[in-house]
């Protein structure tokens, strides 16, 4: 009615700044945009329409930051909304506060973590495109053109690379931004994550089938799931640009930053080769080291410790009692990833959804008692994964924390008879 015309929509606008009153006046006076997008987000959960509301709170929102942003969200989500909802209607706020959002450039130097993950959007989209781009021609020719599949092979191998950029995320940059509260976007980013997994492992597979079988069904199919993946990405590196990683450029220390790259350093990269640091990072995660540790049975230095727990070929990571991750060794050939920012990390947020619920199972067996271990085993990369779980108890039986231990048994299980010799090495 009367949004119909500019008359009308500037009469709207002035009897909505009438109905707001002095609230709207207390909200832009003290500077509160958290508040204020959050009464937006509320009504956005409630089917309020963006545009409407993009006029309605227009000066309210007007240099909104990123941070503003993760709080309101985190907050809403505290208060009730669930994670999954608000993940679900992120591409609508997003929509709302696209102007003000976009005012916020990203501006850091080429060594800094957040320069390679957006470098990284930027080529994994290019190996996105071309993906579609072969998989169209695969699906438009008569039949399977040998070149088109080799270069389809080539590109596949760049996107099994890219899983570093996800392992980089969720294992040191989500653990730093948890320490400073920030704790669910971080999850739906990993949901989101696991979305884009799922989306290339059917990738893979499809490319698999029409390697084999030269099937021109499966570049059909190629083009659909390709076409997915690439709206996944774009989706999420979107908000990834302009609200995660602006919302950490202004919580993490110089320090932390260096840090950041460091673990980076150690877990990899995919697409590029980034340019190195020229200052050396401090390990803040490590406490200082002196003296010795006595044991009942022994004593030992600090060196010899850890050398002791880094030997085996096993995999060790320790939660304590209230679920806080305290220590990991370092075993030399480690099957799961484990970087030294998830010290301190509470492990619930070490996990994906999915399989959140069997670790809180396990965490609550241990602490009732009802358990003291939990075996599980799997198949990784053609090798066969035994993971342990064990309940750590003090002299009077009180629960101290979960110890977690991985080993690759594929060769212990092909084991037989007996070996009594002591074979020299070759």
């Amino acid at each position: 009615m009367l949004g119909s015309s500019e008359q009308g929509s500037k009469v709207y606008n002035s009897v909505i700044r009438k109905m707001l009153g002095d609230k709207m006046t207390e909200l832009l006076g003290s500077g509160n945009k958290k508040e204020a997008i959050k009464r937006i987000l509320k009504k956005l959960h409630e089917g309020a329409k963006p545009e409407e509301l993009k006029e309605e709170f227009k000066e309210i929102v007007k240099g909104a930051k990123p941070l503003d942003i993760v709080k309101a969200e985190e907050e809403l989500i505290k208060e009730g909304i669930p994670a999954e909802e608000v993940r679900k209607l992120c591409e609508v706020h997003l929509a709302v506060f696209k102007d003000s959002i976009e005012e916020h450039e990203v501006s850091v130097p080429e060594w800094h973590p957040i320069y390679i993950l957006v470098q990284e959007h930027k080529e994994m989209l290019k190996i996105s495109g071309r993906l579609e781009e072969l998989a169209r021609s695969l699906k438009g020719s008569s039949l399977v053109n040998e070149k088109l599949v080799e270069q389809l092979k080539h590109v596949v191998e760049h996107l099994k690379e890219s899983e570093k950029h996800y392992l980089r995320e969720e294992n040191v940059l989500f653990p730093y931004l948890e320490k400073y509260g920030v704790t669910e976007p971080p999850k739906i980013m990993w949901m989101e994550h696991d979305e884009i997994r799922a989306a290339k492992k059917r990738i893979y597979d499809l490319a698999q089938k029409l390697v084999e079988s030269k099937s021109l069904e499966a570049a059909s199919e190629l083009v659909e799931a390709a076409n997915l993946l690439s709206n996944l990405l774009v989706s999420h590196f979107y908000k990834e640009n302009n609200v995660l990683f602006p919302t950490a450029l202004e919580l993490l220390s110089e320090e932390e930053w260096l840090a950041t790259r460091k673990e980076f350093d150690e877990v990899g990269y995919c697409c590029f080769t980034p340019r190195p640091t020229e200052a050396p990072a401090k390990d803040i995660s490590k406490a200082e080291r002196s003296g010795e540790v006595s044991l009942e049975t022994g004593s030992l230095s600090l060196q010899e410790l850890e050398a002791i727990l880094n030997t085996p070929p096993v995999d060790i990571t320790f939660v304590d009692k209230d679920d806080t991750v305290r220590y990991f060794n370092q075993s030399r050939d480690r099957i799961f990833l484990r970087t030294k920012a998830v010290i301190g990390r509470k492990v619930q947020n070490c996990h994906p959804k999915k399989s959140l619920h069997i670790v809180n199972k396990i965490l609550e067996d241990f602490k009732s008692g009802k358990r003291d271990s939990a075996d599980f085993w799997i198949n990784k990369g053609g090798r066969l994964i035994y993971i342990r779980y064990f309940a750590v108890r003090g002299k009077n039986g009180e629960y101290l924390g979960c110890l977690e231990v991985t080993q690759d048994v594929t060769e212990i299980k092909k084991l037989e008879g007996e070996k009594r010799i002591y074979d020299e090495a070759p």
